[in-house]
């Protein structure tokens, strides 16, 4: 498979280290459904996968080389739709979610926007806010006082389904 390079952004400001990620929307194992994320250089840093079926309730985030990080499960009974994501190795049933995401709608803007809650394991809660805009094909992770930490743009590149140039700013 072919490397994937994204365009490099300039950085705004000299405080921050940014980091280009580029997320392929496709799986790496054949009958499978899930995603790819490449760093700037065109190497593989993370996967998810879902080995199950199409419609899951659960996914799995993985290393590059495939050892997985975390399980994410969607709630059930839940009707705007929530996330919890557990430590590789915990049980699901009894341990607290290393991360929680509960999805909320604005239905007269045309967007959604998830609420994230991180750090739940170790007591030390952090809140973010992901807006998603579905009409501009983006997205934007912002902290509570709504300071911009990540943001990404969908692109079709050469008939490839790609969510790509997501820029870390912290």
């Amino acid at each position: 498979m072919a490397k994937v390079h994204p365009q490099v952004l300039v950085a705004s400001s000299t405080s921050f280290k940014q980091e280009v990620f580029t997320i392929w929307m496709k799986s790496l194992i054949f009958g499978s459904n899930g995603c790819t994320v490449f760093d700037s250089n065109g190497q593989i840093v993370y996967r998810v996968d879902n080995y199950n079926h199409k419609y899951s309730d659960e996914v799995h985030l993985m290393d590059r080389v495939g050892k997985v990080l975390f399980t994410i499960v969607k709630e059930r009974f839940k009707f705007w739709g929530s996330w919890k994501g557990y430590r590789c190795g915990t049980d699901l049933n009894k341990e607290m979610p290393v991360f929680q995401v509960r999805r909320t709608f604005g239905i007269l803007r045309g967007d959604s926007v998830c609420e994230v809650d991180v750090g739940l394991d170790k007591n030390q809660r952090q809140q973010y806010r992901m807006e998603i805009w579905t009409r501009k094909s983006s997205c934007k992770i912002v902290e509570p006082l709504g300071e911009l930490v990540a943001e990404g743009v969908s692109s079709k590149q050469r008939g490839l389904d790609i969510m790509g140039y997501w820029q870390w700013l912290k």
